[in-house]
């Protein structure tokens, strides 16, 4: 049966990072926003995600960046061992203009970006099965999966790599870059004992790595080239037993240690896909009144750790163009979003196929390939220059969003 919800402003579809980020953005600049979820709660896969610099300024734009510099250490190097060789470098991790990166729990920051939303502004087991526009720049109809059918003037995608209103815009699908990624988080219940910032560790076709969360838990990660041909497990004891006995059989002790100690209902194994940095460009990531952000827009490897953080700089960014498009009683101005969305996604394009871009050749870097030129390459070349200017993309500001006055504050 076909149930009718009464027109909204603006929808999102996705309540992950990008998704709630962006409602948290258009709340600060005095615009509700429904956010449609397919889970029934908030979904924590990944276990935890490192935040760059950039990703801190868009967080304090958003009011929440305290709630969680307070609970976890910043990370200013890598200790990066060469397996083979057993040799190890330290990386600096720190921005010419900033510090280093703080790794937080994923549910830590989904739970801190919605504490900040009004108690019904995320419909959870909300699944779109079809979007129907209703003219040039809207409304949009979103049937639900459930038989709900809601209206609305505006829509987000945040709905991830598989982004179903990507695929409305006519995005060109992700594609596979050949590589799987792995991440858990491990417990020591009387502490683990790690001191050192970050440990990650380096061979042929594989890089893994360990950072301390708190005194005991520590996150962990293994990404691989995709065996050609082989189906890889889902069983998380399986794939457990994998990475101590194959994958990280050469890596140092410690290593294999950490993923004994695995929370198995925290691990997540996941093919890597991108969109390629062209279809980025040129391709049509917004049409009238509809757009998307995070992964729906840029999914990336997560070779640079910028997937999450890029996310956040969109919601700012998009929450800070469409903030202007709205009158003071915060109703739409007809035309105005359509053009606040074109300046959101100009400010948005370059930026995120560089990311995209620089994150492939790291991770290629990084997992190398046989052959002594590659290793030097990975060794001397990137290490040593090309990744301290990687890094500095972290210096990007996304900037501020408008601050408002009592009357127009959404409580």
């Amino acid at each position: 049966m076909e149930i009718m919800v009464p027109e909204e402003e603006i929808v999102i579809v996705g309540g992950g990072i990008a998704g709630l980020a962006t409602a948290v953005a258009l709340k600060r600049v005095g615009i509700r926003a429904l956010v449609l979820e397919r889970s029934d709660g908030l979904r924590a896969t990944g276990a935890a995600l490192t935040l760059f610099p950039n990703a801190w300024r868009a967080l304090d734009a958003l009011g929440v960046a305290h709630k969680l510099t307070a609970v976890y250490a910043v990370r200013k190097k890598a200790n990066v061992t060469n397996v083979a060789t057993g040799a190890v470098q330290e990386v600096s991790l720190v921005g010419n203009n900033s510090d280093g990166p703080i790794t937080v729990h994923r549910k830590a920051l989904l739970e801190s970006l919605a504490e900040e939303l009004p108690s019904n502004s995320i419909r959870f087991s909300s699944k779109p099965i079809s979007i129907e526009a209703q003219g040039q720049e809207g409304p949009y109809a979103i049937r639900l999966e459930d038989g709900a059918v809601i209206t609305t003037k505006v829509l987000i995608g945040c709905d991830g790599v598989n982004s179903f209103v990507a695929r409305k815009l006519g995005l060109t699908q992700p594609v596979n870059s050949g590589r799987s990624a792995l991440v858990a988080l491990a417990v020591f219940p009387e502490g683990h004992g790690v001191r050192e910032d970050v440990l990650q560790f380096v061979d042929v076709g594989k890089r893994a790595g360990i950072v301390p969360l708190n005194d005991k838990e520590i996150y962990w990660f293994l990404t691989f080239n995709t065996p050609k041909g082989e189906a890889i497990t889902r069983d998380p004891e399986q794939i457990q037993k994998e990475v101590i006995e194959n994958y990280a059989k050469d890596f140092p002790p410690i290593y294999a240690e950490v993923v004994r100690h695995c929370d198995l209902s925290t691990l997540n194994l996941a093919p890597l896909r991108l969109r390629l940095p062209w279809d980025v460009i040129f391709g049509n990531v917004s049409k009238g009144n509809m757009t998307v952000a995070g992964d729906a827009m840029h999914p990336m490897t997560p070779d640079l750790g910028h997937g999450g953080c890029s996310a956040l700089e969109d919601a700012v960014v998009l929450g800070r163009h469409i903030g202007k498009s709205f009158i003071d009683n915060r109703r739409l101005v007809p035309g105005a979003v359509a053009r606040a969305i074109e300046e959101y996604v100009k400010e948005r394009r370059w930026r995120t196929a560089w990311l995209i871009t620089g994150s492939y050749i790291s991770g290629w870097a990084q997992l190398g390939g046989e052959g002594w030129l590659m290793k030097m390459f990975r060794d001397v070349i990137f290490y040593r220059f090309l990744f301290k200017r990687l890094i500095g993309i972290t210096d990007y500001d996304c900037g501020k969003l408008p601050l408002l006055d009592d009357q127009n504050k959404i409580h």
